[in-house]
């Protein structure tokens, strides 16, 4: 194969480590014979992204596989000029990889350019006239593409569940966080913001504790919001600085302490240690948790697309907590000093709807449009969650079941080799 270009376009921490990071490896691989960058360069350009650490170029440039990375700052100026801030020079032929942004941009770059496109669609495939492939997570984003361009669409599985699999990077987990191998590794997921985490992080610690008691070869750990500091999470497990703590049968306070080996950790007056993660995307260890105690949010999604058993917590107790609804709700719920007596008001309302059509908060569920991952809503209590939690966990059988069904729900591994597949075949179409 002759001189050819491989231009990725991503955006976000979680598609560097989930998605570009496999999917590299893979074309770097024997199986697809681009052995080395006499063969085809590999550029990474990113968009700008909402959810963005600013620490996304590091990362790609961290990827042996990648020959140049050029950073969001200048993506507009690439997409609208077609020239990139260090002048890079093309190959006459390549291809446009899209793996997070706006699908929009591999159709304007990939004719600019002249190279094929190729996009790795996750819940749904766009612009199918102007694009040449499609790898799609599942059958559902084949049907709904128009008929005359369903050829174009491969189904190819969850390019996430390809994380689930890293075995050597099982055991560097396991070897920072400092199990031992009987030890069940149990995820507290409580919020990154100051509405979710004034109540989920004291009511998480004292599950922690109560699971401990019932279950002492637990070991729990919180992957830490990447805008957070250790300094500012501990507050919410101060009772003199968070006085949430009181609506809390059971809910525990803790100390900082800092430095620890291996990690930080926050420790309960009975001496219980959660160790705090501050690798992100924390991908790596949220595939290793035998379980994990979340609230609502995106955060859902990321754990059922790793196949990670939840369950996921709705305390009522502080009703002006829940503000992240969707349109006009969210908004009222969202405004200066009235917003929390609206969002009372808005989320019994919606609590009401809850009880009487079944309404489903996890992402899991929404997906499969039923109970796939345990919620839990109410006046709820530390000590009754982790009985059931260590219930769970002595029912292996019951875990197994909801991997299962949460992998089903997104897809099997295997997708980084089969998206390089059809690069590889787009490339040598254009030779």
């Amino acid at each position: 194969m002759a001189s050819t270009d491989i231009l990725i376009l991503s955006n976000g921490p979680g598609e560097i480590s989930t998605w570009v990071r496999p999917v590299v490896k893979a074309l770097r691989g024997t199986e697809t014979g681009l052995l080395d960058s006499s063969q085809a360069r590999i550029s990474v350009v990113l968009s700008p992204c909402a959810n963005a650490s600013g620490r996304e170029a590091k990362m790609a440039r961290s990827l042996p596989e990648v020959d140049r990375v050029q950073g969001p700052e200048h993506f507009f100026s690439f997409l609208l000029t077609g020239q990139t801030a260090d002048r890079w020079t093309w190959h006459p032929q390549g291809v446009v990889l899209f793996l997070g942004g706006d699908q929009i941009y591999p159709v304007i770059i990939g004719r600019r350019l002249g190279y094929r496109t190729v996009i790795y669609a996750e819940w749904d495939a766009r612009w199918h006239r102007w694009i040449d492939r499609f790898g799609c997570m599942t059958t559902q984003i084949v049907k709904a593409a128009p008929a005359p361009y369903r050829a174009k669409c491969q189904v190819i599985g969850d390019l996430m569940a390809d994380v689930r699999s890293d075995a050597e990077g099982m055991q560097t987990v396991r070897d920072r966080l400092g199990l031992k191998p009987n030890h069940d590794l149990i995820g507290l997921m409580p919020g990154s913001k100051k509405n979710k985490l004034s109540v989920g992080l004291p009511f998480c610690l004292g599950v922690a504790e109560a699971m401990h008691r019932l279950r002492p070869q637990t070991q729990f750990v919180i992957p830490v919001a990447p805008m957070l500091s250790l300094a500012a999470l501990a507050q919410f497990a101060n009772a003199t600085q968070n006085p949430d703590i009181q609506l809390f049968e059971g809910a525990a306070t803790a100390e900082l302490m800092e430095p620890a080996a291996p990690l930080p950790r926050l420790r309960t007056p009975n001496g219980i240690d959660v160790l705090l993660w501050q690798v992100h995307p924390a991908y790596d260890v949220m595939s290793q948790m035998q379980f994990c105690i979340t609230t609502v949010g995106a955060n859902t999604a990321e754990l059922g697309s790793l196949g990670v058993p939840m369950m996921v917590l709705l305390p009522t107790q502080k009703l002006e907590v829940m503000k992240a609804w969707d349109g006009i709700p969210g908004l009222l719920a969202n405004l200066p000093l009235v917003g929390d007596s609206l969002a009372k008001a808005i989320n019994r309302l919606v609590l009401r709807q809850i009880y009487r059509d079944g309404k489903l908060f996890a992402w899991p569920n929404i997906w499969a449009q039923r109970e796939v991952v345990p919620e839990r809503i109410g006046p709820l209590k530390p000590a009754a969650v982790a009985a059931e939690v260590v219930d769970y966990l002595a029912h292996p059988s019951t875990l197994a079941t909801m991997r299962q069904d949460l992998r089903s729900v997104r897809g099997e591994a295997g997708a980084a080799a089969k998206l390089a597949a059809i690069v590889v075949e787009e490339l040598q179409s254009g030779c």
